[in-house]
């Protein structure tokens, strides 16, 4: 019995078929809102920063973000000027966009990701001597507990 080439017509239902498994190859979701306080400076850089990378941000102004961020589990010692909401993260502070980029791509159990502080040369604190101070950014547990999801600027 000899093999023969798949048939046209198998060959073309499997073409129709194949759109239906593009979701899972899709890239992440790059929707975000930006809350920020009416007084920060350095919140607009960040965002500017995120809309280079292909992030579209919606900004929404706030007196406090303290809500924002305790009714999605974010702990207050994580705190900063600037809170991102984007598919269901919080991120906190002076997140890298390629950090946003991976947490979306891996998707752990998280409430997201911080950048405690406002370390000199993260994303919207960059100075014109090009100082960089190392800083972290931790992944948020649901639990509060944090880990160090990446590494940035070290000594």
């Amino acid at each position: 019995m000899t093999r023969h080439a798949p048939s046209r017509r198998a060959l073309l239902l499997g073409l129709s078929l194949a759109p239906l498994a593009a979701p899972a190859l899709a890239a992440p979701p790059k929707r975000m809102t930006a809350y920020k306080t009416p007084w920060c400076g350095c919140c607009g850089g960040w965002i500017a920063h995120m809309r280079q990378a292909g992030f579209t941000t919606t900004i929404t102004v706030l007196p406090s973000l303290q809500s924002v961020r305790s009714s999605r589990g974010m702990p207050d010692a994580l705190a900063s000027c600037h809170t991102g909401l984007i598919d269901g993260y919080l991120v906190e502070g002076h997140v890298p966009a390629p950090d946003v980029i991976r947490l979306l791509t891996e998707r752990p159990a998280a409430v997201g990701v911080a950048v405690p502080g406002m370390p000199l040369g993260s994303p919207g604190m960059e100075t014109p001597q090009g100082r960089k101070e190392p800083y972290d950014t931790l992944l948020v547990l649901r639990s509060g507990a944090t880990r160090v999801f990446a590494r940035h600027n070290p000594p």
